[in-house]
């Protein structure tokens, strides 16, 4: 049997990410694993020589944390906080980047990441986090598509 102790689950509070997560916590429950669960804040570019800026990034910044957190402690219900081990994690940095990083720093096992099936423009225009993760994993990426109806 395949090892799959360690699950690693990004989100970015979306409803594909919620979808994915029911992916994740079945697979969790399954196999007894322990449940990563990562949000990253992304970088804030602000070009230099944005001389009108009144508003401090750090403030941002500490906005964009304080409401990750929230949303991080309600994402997994109370019924598998009883079955599986559960460690939320919330960095900055470039999405896929510190999937990449988180995985190798825990050993993860098992990486389970939405997808939001983008295509062609938006996807030129926004790339794909799950596929540069598909790309570039140091183990095996579940992608979860949600489909919109």
């Amino acid at each position: 049997m395949i090892k799959i102790e360690k699950i690693l689950f990004p989100t970015d509070f979306s409803a594909c990410s919620k979808h994915a997560l029911k992916y994740a916590l079945d697979i969790a429950v399954e196999r007894g694993a322990k449940l990563y669960i990562l949000h990253v804040i992304p970088k804030i570019n602000v070009p230099v020589g944005t001389g009108g800026l009144t508003f401090p990034v750090s403030k941002l910044y500490e906005d964009m944390e304080n409401e990750a957190k929230k949303n991080i402690y309600r994402l997994v219900p109370k019924r598998f906080m009883e079955k599986i081990q559960v460690e939320n994690i919330i960095i900055r940095g470039t999405p896929f980047q510190e999937i990449n990083k988180a995985a190798q720093k825990y050993d993860i096992d098992l990486i389970t990441i939405a997808t939001h099936g983008r295509t062609g423009l938006s996807h030129a225009i926004l790339g794909s986090t799950a596929e540069r993760v598909v790309r570039t994993a140091p183990c095996p990426v579940l992608c979860v598509r949600y489909r919109e109806r």
